[in-house]
């Protein structure tokens, strides 16, 4: 399928295992039973994510927030990778940890990723 703006480029994606269940597509917690569906992929086993992409910095890859373990990653949703720009680098303000000081929570100027679109 082409696009209908010839200067719009169509977006390469790829299927991943979701990090969130481990790519068993079910509930990773048992909260709502052992044989439950993941919330993330759908019991699909796979999230499709846009290519560059990268491990999620905030989660380390896992899906699962960091400050409360049975929702998934507020910055990659719980697919484990993010998509950056082709030409990023490290974000000035959290130097690529994509957590900012104090609480624990995610840099605003990067959105938790870790790196900025250079320019």
């Amino acid at each position: 399928m082409r696009p209908m703006n010839p200067r719009v480029k169509e977006l390469q994606t790829v299927e991943v295992p979701c990090a969130f269940c481990g790519g068993k597509g079910r509930d990773a917690f048992g909260v709502m039973s052992w044989l439950s569906t993941c919330y993330v992929c759908f019991g699909r086993k796979e999230v499709s994510v846009v290519e560059p992409f990268k491990e999620c910095r905030y989660c380390k890859g896992t899906g699962i927030e960091p400050k409360n373990g049975r929702v998934s990653c507020i910055v990659c949703k719980g697919y484990g990778v993010v998509h950056v720009e082709k030409q990023s680098t490290e974000c000035p303000t959290c130097k690529g940890t994509a957590v900012n000081q104090g609480p624990a929570s995610y840099c605003w100027p990067c959105h938790g990723k870790g790196e900025v679109p250079r320019g």
